[in-house]
């Protein structure tokens, strides 16, 4: 039986700060070998990515994989081309329809293996405004006060 090799899960955790995400798709990517291999070691970031629809395809643009230290210069791929994501004509459709829409992005949110094959989860997304920003940062900090109380190590202020 072959060996379950452990691939991490690479979040864009700025992208729900930043983006109010109505609905997110999962596609598939178009890789080249040595990518495959770099993001297996999860050497990626997602700052600045972001995806466009062009002549019927959606393209993840801004997306940097390291290069893949144990192949040669020659061989290995260039960290911020532009890779194809795999969507079904239905789901690039509606993406296309919202996009059109003023305020509309396509954020990658999440890349994970599935089986063999990288896939990212990405989000039809509308930019927050500041005082949204604040309102996250508000919740998020309740909700670790709340999760510190519920253990039992928050100071208790009388």
């Amino acid at each position: 039986m072959a060996e379950k090799t452990n691939s991490p899960t690479i979040q864009n955790r700025k992208a729900r700060f930043d983006y109010h995400i109505d609905k997110s798709f999962e596609a598939g990517m178009v890789l080249q070998g040595t990518e495959v291999k770099s993001l297996r070691k999860g050497n990626a970031n997602f700052t600045d990515a972001f995806a466009i629809i062009q002549d019927g395809e959606i393209w993840l643009r801004e997306f940097y994989i390291t290069p893949y230290d144990h192949q040669g210069l020659k061989m290995n791929h260039d960290p911020r081309r532009p890779r194809k994501l795999l969507l079904t004509k239905k789901e690039i459709r509606e993406l296309d329809r919202k996009v059109q829409q003023k305020g509309y992005t396509i954020v990658p949110l999440k890349l994970f293996f599935k089986g063999q094959y990288a896939k990212v989860e990405i989000g039809l997304a509308r930019g927050k405004k500041s005082f949204d920003k604040r309102d996250s940062i508000k919740d998020k900090d309740a909700k670790r006060d709340m999760d510190r109380r519920i253990k039992g190590n928050a100071k208790i202020n009388l």
